[in-house]
């Protein structure tokens, strides 16, 4: 099982590349830099939450885990 810590790394590293998308499509679609920040930063502020609640739950699951993994045992 990850730890919250690493479930937060991973949830950094993985927001700041889509980030870096989200804010250069928006960019791209409007020509409007500020506009575009501030959706990137909504966009990363809603979704850096969600995905620590999602990882965190799928880690309580043993759903797809073989029984020899020590991960199925807790």
């Amino acid at each position: 099982m990850d730890t919250p810590r690493r479930s937060i790394a991973k949830a950094l590293s993985w927001r700041l590349l889509a980030t870096t998308i989200t804010t250069g499509l928006v960019y791209l679609l409007t020509g409007k830099g500020e506009f575009a920040a501030t959706v990137g930063l909504a966009d990363t502020l809603i979704k850096f939450f969600v995905y620590i609640s999602h990882e965190r739950a799928w880690n309580r699951i043993s759903y797809g885990r073989r029984k020899s993994d020590p991960e199925y045992m807790i």
